[in-house]
């Protein structure tokens, strides 16, 4: 059992992560926001990561979850993929999508179209409202993280499909 603290290109704050497995491009980690908390799934882009460290501090935190009895099993059909194919696991698994990108801002969403480079989103608010086309083309590259199955994700997932009961447009996510 691992834990390791990432420093991410364009990132002002840390992230620390309970190391689940890796590949040549990305890092799935289960997310350690705070202490000794485990809050979802969250993947970083190798090329997105400054600096990784297992120090001290993190060492600390991995006995504290070996106690806590804390797996480390892959999520139900996980497999490493491109970013786009990655965002459609979690949309076709979860019902939307969550990433950030090189600037740390999160975005919510579901795809709406991918051309070449770029792709553009419905976007989930806060509130659970969808937006749909919302107006921003975004850079593949640009993904610097993907996270799923948060305490924040899970609320957001439920609110969207609340506003979508509302207007009858529910399906079985």
């Amino acid at each position: 059992m691992k834990v390791e603290t990432y420093k991410i290109h364009g990132w002002k704050e840390k992230e620390i992560g309970l190391l689940i497995d890796e590949n040549e491009d990305w890092i799935l980690v289960k997310h350690i926001p705070v202490d000794y908390v485990i809050d979802g799934f969250k993947l970083y882009r190798k090329s997105a990561i400054k600096k990784r460290k297992s120090k001290k501090k993190e060492a600390l935190i991995s006995r504290v979850l070996k106690l806590k009895n804390i797996e480390t099993e892959l999520p139900k059909n996980f497999d490493f993929k491109s970013q786009i194919e990655l965002l459609k696991w979690s949309e076709n698994q979860y019902g939307l999508f969550e990433f950030q990108d090189n600037d740390a801002t999160l975005f919510y969403g579901k795809l709406n179209e991918i051309d070449g480079t770029y792709f553009t989103i419905d976007l989930i608010h806060p509130n659970g409202a969808i937006e749909k086309g919302y107006d921003y083309d975004f850079s593949i590259e640009d993904i610097s993280a993907i996270a799923f199955k948060t305490d924040y994700f899970e609320s957001i997932k439920l609110l969207m499909n609340d506003e979508l009961k509302k207007e009858g447009q529910l399906s079985k996510v």
